[in-house]
């Protein structure tokens, strides 16, 4: 039923008739969050609020492999990730 669909916790997502939507900015505090104090970008594709880019630098990829790099990414996303993140670019690197 349009508009019975609640918004997740934070003000990060907002309700809409499709579906929930991420903002850049909520989208930025929320990796921010996972990996503090290091560079995160965060880009919106196409303007809809659901395919963003990402660029992270960050110590904790140190030695991993890119998918392992990416994985930490998509934890920070958590559910998110299924629901209001339709797509998603990563571009993941070390200092």
């Amino acid at each position: 039923m349009p508009g019975s669909r609640l918004p997740f916790a934070g003000a990060r997502v907002a309700a809409m008739e499709d579906g929930p939507v991420m903002s850049v900015e909520g989208l930025k505090s929320l990796l921010k969050e996972h990996f503090e104090g290091d560079e995160v970008q965060v880009f919106d594709l196409t303007g809809t609020s659901d395919h963003f880019e990402v660029h992270i630098v960050s110590n904790l990829f140190e030695g991993k492999s890119l998918i392992e790099q990416h994985k930490l990414v998509h934890a920070a996303c958590g559910e998110h990730l299924t629901q209001a993140i339709h797509a998603l670019k990563i571009k993941t690197s070390t200092p």
